[in-house]
């Protein structure tokens, strides 16, 4: 077992004797809000232990390579298929698939895994012989997939399969009793790559230990903050020894940081970040994000579209001799595939 597997992730399985049942674990499916030490935990204590974990990360399932990647596929199903593909799925046979952001999913790709979950066989791409794979499933995410679901995003079904086991790590900021030992755990890390100890000086760490666990420390990316944070000050240091100084430089980075992020980080962003996927969002320009963010946020308070658009173009509309309220944020809206359905669904008009 992993070391950091603690505090926290370390007693969802263990408390009151939890663990010794999760031996006998043998639904196909399980629901994380994301963290891959528990997948590891989950896999140490099933039934399944000494079988395959297949891995599949989030960059791995946008696009057209989704399908491949997950069903495998055929040679010559598709240009460039110049041999066959077995597959996670089918690698995952008799062991473990875990799916991290599954939210990520096609409508197509969670067709087809919702079959495969269900009735453990499936197609891979460009084959009409049916692949048959009894794997238990572990899925990650870090959206509300109620919502994806509101917003037509994600299957009502899939969700209702995968969801029987739901657990909800709290993010760093919630669990400051497990950043001493992960902090200890770091710097074994940091250790091992470069052949020799790293510490900090007694003070430093204190100093530092206070910083992180008070209301300042916001740790926006959770962990991956807290491990960027001890490598730089690790780089910066002197004989691989943090010190006061290298402490308070990085509380001051840290600080201007999370500064220019909580700019952004508005319940108008909030909602864009339900209505629109990722792959969308990275494609919008910041100008045009600000300026939806508020559209949004407009929207949201108002009980029509035509209301809407009554307040979002009271001046121009007046010089109108006919105007159809509804008509202009409709189409601004589309531009971004945000319908009103899918505003009301999470402002509550509906």
């Amino acid at each position: 077992m992993k070391k950091v597997v603690i505090g926290f992730l370390g007693t969802v399985l263990d408390r009151r004797g939890k663990e010794k049942r999760w031996e006998n674990w043998r639904p196909s499916v399980a629901v994380c809000q994301h963290e891959d030490l528990l997948v590891d935990r989950f896999h140490l204590l099933c039934n399944r232990r000494d079988a395959a974990l297949a891995e599949v990360e989030k960059v791995t399932l946008r696009g057209d390579m989704a399908m491949s990647v997950l069903f495998g596929h055929k040679k010559g199903a598709y240009t460039g298929a110049t041999e066959s593909r077995e597959g996670l799925l089918k690698a995952a046979d008799g062991g473990i698939l875990f799916l991290d952001e599954i939210g990520e999913l096609g409508l197509d790709e969670q067709a087809m895994l919702l079959r495969a979950v269900e009735e453990k066989v499936y197609l891979p791409v460009g084959s009409d012989k049916e692949v048959r794979s009894d794997f238990q499933l572990i899925t990650g995410t870090n959206r509300n997939l109620r919502h994806e679901c509101q917003a037509g995003r994600f299957r009502q079904d899939l969700l209702a399969r995968i969801k029987l086991w739901e657990f909800t790590i709290p993010g760093l900021r919630e669990r400051p009793e497990d950043i001493d030992p992960n902090i200890d755990y770091e710097l074994q890390q940091h250790s091992k790559k470069l052949g020799k100890p790293v510490s900090f000086s007694s003070e430093a760490r204190q100093e530092f230990i206070r910083f992180a666990v008070s209301n300042e420390a916001i740790w926006t990316a959770n962990f991956r903050d807290l491990n960027s944070s001890l490598a730089r000050m690790l780089t910066l240091s002197e004989g691989n020894r943090i010190g006061r100084e290298n402490v308070q430089t990085e509380m001051t980075r840290l600080h201007k940081e999370w500064s220019i992020e909580s700019r952004f980080a508005t319940n108008d962003e909030k909602l864009c970040q339900k209505l629109m996927t990722v792959e969308q969002l990275s494609k919008t320009d910041l100008f045009d994000r600000l300026q939806l963010e508020k559209v949004l946020e407009i929207c949201r308070h108002c009980d029509s579209m035509a209301e809407a658009g009554r307040q979002l173009f009271s001046n121009s509309s007046q010089k109108k001799q006919s105007t159809n309220d509804s008509d202009r944020p409709r189409k601004y809206l589309q531009r971004f595939g945000i319908s009103w359905k899918m505003i009301g669904t999470i402002a509550g008009h509906l």
